[in-house]
């Protein structure tokens, strides 16, 4: 079962959309109107305005709403990725060039690793074992 979740502004790349759109309306088409007419529509610019105006204020009110709260990306990961401990196993991969750490579910039938969440410091590491309880991991490299 598939769920719909709308993404907040303040997620991944979705704000920008909102500020491209708010300066392609507000400054850029009334420019080239202006340039190709040499009139100036100040229309346009209202709504440019009032986009970008919206797009603040959505802004800080999901800001002041995630304050202390656990990351938009995180609060659904345990439902997105599940894990069957029967067909999959717990394992972090670790890069010997970087030291990067990602935290995944390899497949006990072929293998194949699924990602689910980068590990930066040890309490990424708590918060994966947390959402899907798991004891122990197995480290890769």
């Amino acid at each position: 079962m598939s769920k719909f979740r709308m993404p907040k502004i303040n997620s991944v790349h979705f704000g920008a959309k909102w500020i491209g759109s708010a300066l392609v309306i507000g400054v850029l088409l009334p420019a080239v109107i202006w340039i190709l007419t040499d009139v100036f529509y100040w229309g346009f610019s209202v709504i440019g305005g009032i986009l970008l105006f919206g797009f603040i204020i959505v802004f800080c009110i999901e800001m002041k709403q995630d304050s202390g709260r656990k990351p938009y990306y995180e609060q659904y990961l345990g439902e997105d990725i599940p894990f069957d401990p029967d067909k999959q196993i717990a394992v972090i991969k670790c890069s010997i060039c970087n030291g990067e750490q990602v935290a995944g579910f390899k497949s006990k039938e072929n293998g194949h690793f699924t990602e689910v969440m980068l590990i930066r410091d040890p309490a990424d590491l708590t918060e994966f074992k947390k959402i899907y309880r798991i004891e122990e991991i197995k480290k890769e490299y």
